[in-house]
C-alpha cells in the first residue's frame, strides 16, 4: 500500500478515486504517567511516557485506516492527515484520515 501526504503520486496515474478512509485510537491518561508529568511540570522535560502514549495512539489510528483503504480495494492513500482532539478529561482521539485511490 502507497502512503502518502501529497495530493498526488509523482509518475503514478490516479484511476479511481475510493473516498475517504479513515481510523482513530481514543487512549486514557494513566495514573503513574499523571505523577511523573506533575514531577516534570516542575523540573522541566519531555513527558516520554505521553509521547510514547501518542506515538502508540498513532500506530493504531494509522493501522486501522489502512485497514479500512484495503477493504474498499485501494492500493494507495493519498493527502494523509492527523487530528487530535479532547474528548474527556484525561482522554484523547487520535485520528488520521486520508483518500482512498487505486494508482497505476
Amino acid at each position: 500500500m502507497i502512503v502518502s501526504n501529497l495530493e498526488i503520486l509523482p509518475g503514478k496515474k490516479i484511476t479511481k478515486h475510493l473516498g475517504l478512509v479513515q481510523g482513530s485510537s481514543v487512549r486514557a491518561k494513566h495514573v503513574g504517567r499523571d505523577l511523573m508529568a506533575g514531577l516534570k511540570n516542575i523540573f522541566g522535560g519531555e513527558l516520554k511516557g505521553y509521547t510514547e502514549l501518542l506515538q502508540e495512539s498513532r500506530q493504531e489510528a494509522h493501522e486501522r485506516m489502512l485497514e479500512q483503504a484495503k477493504a474498499v480495494g485501494a492500493n494507495a492513500v493519498l493527502n494523509i492527515r492527523f487530528s487530535t482532539s479532547s474528548i474527556a478529561a484525561g482522554a484523547a482521539e487520535l485520528f488520521a484520515y486520508g483518500t482512498a485511490v487505486i494508482v497505476e
